[in-house]
C-alpha cells in the first residue's frame, strides 16, 4: 500500500524543493550595493510629486467584491445545468437555496447603496 503512495511523495518533496529554491536563489545571488540613486522613488523617470499613497474610492472594491460573487454563481451554474438530470432534486433544491441566498445577498447590497456610483 505504501508503495502505491511513492510517486506521490516524490512529486511532493520536489515541489517543495523546487519552491524553496526558487525562492532562496535570489537571495544568495542579489548584489547588495544601495546608493541615493537605487533608493529614490522612481515615477517615469521623473521625481514624484505629491503624496504618493493615493486613497482609492471604496466603491471599487465594492463593485469587484460584487462581480466575483456573480461570477462565481455562472460559474456553478453551468455544471449544475449540465447535470441536472442525474442529481435528481436534491441537487435541484440545493441549487435554490444557493441561489435564494445569492439573491438575497444581491438584494442587500442594492438596498445599502453598493450599486450607486457616487
Amino acid at each position: 500500500m505504501s508503495a502505491d503512495y511513492l510517486p506521490v511523495l516524490l512529486f511532493l518533496l520536489v515541489a517543495i524543493g523546487l519552491s524553496c529554491a526558487v525562492i532562496l536563489i535570489p537571495f544568495l545571488l542579489r548584489k547588495l550595493r544601495p546608493d541615493a540613486e537605487k533608493n529614490s522613488p522612481y515615477e517615469c523617470g521623473f521625481e514624484g510629486e505629491g503624496v504618493v499613497r493615493n486613497e482609492f474610492n471604496v466603491q471599487f472594491y465594492l463593485v469587484a467584491i460584487l462581480f466575483i460573487i456573480f461570477d462565481l454563481e455562472v460559474a456553478f451554474l453551468f455544471p449544475w445545468a449540465v447535470s441536472l438530470g442525474k442529481i435528481g432534486v436534491f441537487g435541484f433544491w440545493s441549487m435554490m437555496v444557493f441561489l435564494t441566498l445569492l439573491t438575497i445577498g444581491f438584494v442587500y447590497e442594492w438596498k445599502r447603496g453598493a450599486l450607486e456610483w457616487r
